[in-house]
């Protein structure tokens, strides 16, 4: 037996690699991170011929993956929830022009919002694209899923998404391993209107979608990974989907309860096999991990009596699910599993000693002294900590690229000063085109980009930027006159606020690069030379 203990991501990275992908893409963020870089050490180990870079954001990511799967290829590709807003545009036109090779899209939900802005669940992307969605329920099915929806995906000629939680990205468990298979030769997509999207196309291949959607669901009916736990209870059951099986199950094991359970793991939902399941019980509970998608369906289809969940509130309405929860709401009062201890006290989160983020915000808290109104437009990243104490400087983090142009349209209202605080990965990531914007209005803005050349927040991936800051900015337009450079250090506090306070008061564009590499990477980096 090929065994492997891996993570739920890991998981997803192995499967793709035994389902012969031949390039993965992504830009790093939490819970998806993991994948990727399962797939580069597993590549540099065996030295696979797999494609398998970072790239500089979710929709370059994904528009790669479809030229790769044009050309015959299978490609994977991964992001968290967020990112697929980013990826949405081509994403949701992947489904209208359909795909070649096999293209699967992972996207790693995070309920309870451990790392992230918002709570959003990527099933309603899957479900108004009108794409098989698989959302595994453990690790070995997230493996499996992986293999599964590259076949389904070249079967139905549409992208497929894997959605995760952070549950399921960030444990581990073993799993048992397949034969691997060949990549795809190449074979470039012979239709060559398919991808051409001009009207008369769009509407042929957006009839074809429409027209698969009955196959779609008759995968669902069958699928391996829909079934139903029976029970003898004949009054009480439950739908569980993808994650919020496994508690569920919990629940039922550890109470011994005869509840019959019908598990959902493939979408579109099967309607045939619930409907027969759901006629045949008074009260059903309907446990599914993130947004009331498809308890909202339900009660659409069948009537909103039977189904409890999260919009009666026999379910939260707001963050991960848990077996205390379904206990809770199966009337098992019980005492919670796990408490914290009372000598544990929660703290904020802090930046890094030695952090170069720390030297720019004092630098930056001295240069703004004696202003009044003080508003810092900041973004994604670990710099967004500097809204925190001991430096409450940052006043805002919306998404990613955001700084640069709430800054703007701040500056074009008439605040004054007007700065934008971004990071480096972020700057290349969604910030490049509002300094544009800035600079064809020459609006009055100060942009610092606080490069610690790496993507910091989550592990230390490659920043694309590094090294190009200056030519960027020269290349868009900023007069290198108020293209500024400092080193934040402590012993430089004085001249880089004395340089800060120079630009802000520069009634038009400027840029100043806050350039030291990530205290976490450099103690990494040396570690590696000794």
């Amino acid at each position: 037996m090929n065994l492997e203990p891996l993570l739920g991501d890991e998981a997803i990275g192995l499967g793709a690699i035994d389902a012969g992908i031949s390039g993965v893409y992504a830009y790093p963020g939490t819970p998806s991170t993991e994948i990727m870089e399962f797939v580069q050490q597993y590549k540099n180990f065996y030295h696979e011929n797999i494609h398998a870079s970072w790239s500089t954001n979710e929709k370059t990511a994904y528009e790669a993956a479809l030229g790769m799967s044009y050309a015959g290829k299978r490609a994977l590709v991964c992001m968290k929830h967020v990112g697929l807003n980013v990826a949405a545009d081509a994403f949701i036109n992947s489904a209208i022009t359909g795909v070649n090779g096999g293209l699967v899209l992972v996207s790693a939900d995070d309920p309870s919002m451990h790392s992230s802005q918002n709570e959003q669940d990527s099933r309603f992307y899957g479900k108004f694209a009108m794409i098989p969605v698989i959302e595994p329920s453990n690790q070995q099915e997230a493996y499996e899923a992986t293999r599964y929806a590259f076949d389904l995906s070249e079967r139905v000629k549409l992208p497929v998404m894997i959605r995760i939680t952070t549950r399921l990205a960030h444990s581990r468990s073993v799993v048992t391993r397949k034969n691997k298979i060949e990549q795809n030769p190449l074979h470039p997509e012979k239709n060559l209107k398919k991808f051409v999207l001009l009207p008369a196309n769009a509407r042929v291949n957006y009839n074809y979608l429409i027209d698969l959607q009955d196959k779609l669901q008759e995968f669902s009916e069958n699928s391996q990974f829909n079934k139903i736990v029976e029970g003898l209870n004949d009054a009480k059951a439950i739908i569980a989907f993808g994650i919020a099986f496994n508690y569920v199950m919990e629940v039922i094991q550890q109470n011994k309860l005869d509840i019959p359970v019908l598990k959902i793991s493939q979408y579109p939902i099967p309607a045939k096999k619930i409907k027969l399941f759901a006629e045949k019980y008074e009260s059903i509970l309907v446990a599914e991990e993130g947004y009331p998608i498809y308890e909202e369906l339900l009660k659409g289809l069948f009537g909103n009596e039977k189904f409890k969940g999260r919009l009666d509130g026999t379910l939260p309405r707001t963050g991960e699910l848990n077996p205390d929860i379904i206990s809770n709401a199966l009337s098992i009062k019980k005492k919670a599993y796990y408490e914290i201890p009372s000598i544990v006290k929660p703290r904020l989160p802090r930046l890094c000693d030695g952090c170069s983020h720390r030297d720019l915000f004092e630098s930056l808290i001295k240069a703004l002294e004696g202003y009044e109104n003080i508003r810092v437009f900041s973004d994604i990243g670990c710099y967004t900590l500097g809204a925190l104490p001991p430096f409450n400087i940052i006043h805002t983090c919306v998404d990613m690229g955001a700084s640069i142009t709430m800054a703007k349209g701040a500056a074009d209202a008439g605040f004054r000063p007007a700065i934008a605080v971004i990071g480096d990965s972020t700057f290349t990531h969604s910030g490049i085109t509002g300094l544009l914007d800035i600079v064809n209005d020459n609006s009055p803005v100060t942009i610092i980009i606080s490069d610690n050349r790496t993507t910091a927040m989550t592990g230390g991936q490659k920043s694309p930027g590094t090294d190009k800051f200056v030519d960027i900015c020269k290349g868009i337009g900023v007069n290198e006159k108020h293209i500024r450079k400092i080193e934040p250090l402590r012993k430089h506090l004085d001249l880089n606020a004395s340089i800060i306070k120079e630009e802000i008061e520069f009634e038009g564009v400027s840029v100043i690069i806050s350039e030291r590499e990530c205290i976490q990477t450099a103690v990494r980096r040396k570690r590696q030379q000794a």
